[in-house]
């Protein structure tokens, strides 16, 4: 899943970029106002990470911009303005969530799964998919049978893209997108990908992941 990170603090955003990473996410970051609104508009993140205190535009006109435009991106607002009235203000602007800074890494990580789930499946628990259980804080899956299988982060990264979006055929650009930073390096992400789909197909079965010539893949568990 790809997030997009706006923070001016250049040693916060570092911190952040590495911690999602740790669990599974792709994190761009941006530092200003401008530019937090454009890559908003013009890339697919899953959710957003977003200070209010930016130079340039604050991020409480940056979420009502994306809002304007229609945008339904997940944004947690991460702020050290954090008086009720200042959280008020951040949900009436669109925000999802809102975390005071200073925080712990971990509860953000956690806002940022719920919030995800929610946006994506609707649900408050874990991800299911066709009788898989997508455990997010080990970075495992259990099948039908009550088997648990470890995974890389990569296989993770990857299986946690499908389980969000059931039955949804997937095209290597859409996976590259969601599991890469902006920068990658586009041939080895495309052959990365298939590696790692003949990956889980070794581990969930076969029949797991299908091929759909020309368009992409869908997850569709051991479903016939």
């Amino acid at each position: 899943m790809r997030v997009l990170i706006v923070e001016d603090d250049p040693a916060l955003s570092r911190r952040l970029k590495q911690a999602l990473s740790s669990a599974g996410f792709a994190g761009d970051v941006v530092d200003n106002g401008h530019d937090a609104e454009w890559m908003g508009l013009q890339t697919d993140y899953q959710a957003a990470v977003l200070d209010l205190g930016l130079p340039g535009q604050s991020g409480l006109l940056v979420l009502k911009a994306w809002r304007r435009r229609r945008l339904s991106l997940p944004v947690l607002i991460l702020s050290a303005r954090d008086a009720w009235h200042q959280r008020v203000e951040g949900f009436h602007a669109g925000a999802d969530d809102y975390l005071g800074k200073p925080f712990h890494m971990d509860e953000l990580i956690a806002r940022l799964q719920a919030l995800i789930r929610r946006t994506q499946t609707g649900e408050q628990g874990a991800v299911q998919s066709h009788g898989f259980i997508l455990d997010e804080q080990r970075q495992s899956v259990e099948d039908s049978s009550g088997t648990t299988h470890e995974l890389t982060g990569m296989e993770f990264r990857l299986l946690r893209c499908f389980m969000l979006r059931p039955d949804a055929v997937l095209s290597k650009d859409v996976l590259i997108d969601q599991l890469y930073h902006h920068d990658a390096d586009a041939e080895n992400a495309t052959n990365t990908v298939e590696v790692y789909i003949n990956r889980l197909r070794k581990k969930l079965g076969r029949e797991s992941i299908r091929t759909k010539w020309g368009q992409g893949y869908h997850f569709r568990g051991n479903r016939e």
